[in-house]
């Protein structure tokens, strides 16, 4: 199971890239359909909200492969002794 996690790691780092291009892309794609003040405000909203979670996204994906979640706790009582 912790090989399918540090697996899945990967699947989700190599994804993040994909993501911003196709966010980007999507964005800038948009605009030029429609270039008015309205569609510039609503896409910028749309980058500067997912590209932090696409940033999250990436480090959930460093730290699977890193093997930080090889063990999780069990009961708080696992959390405390940290």
């Amino acid at each position: 199971m912790n090989q399918l996690k540090r697996y899945a790691g990967w699947i989700w780092m190599a994804s993040c890239p994909l993501l911003i291009y196709l966010l980007v892309s999507t964005a800038l794609s948009e605009i030029n359909k429609k270039p008015v003040m309205d569609t510039r405000i609503q896409w910028g909203v749309f980058v500067i909200i997912f590209l932090p979670i696409v940033v999250g996204l990436f480090l959930f994906g460093w730290f699977a492969w890193k093997g930080e979640y090889d063990h999780l706790p069990e009961s708080s009582a696992e959390l405390e002794e940290d």
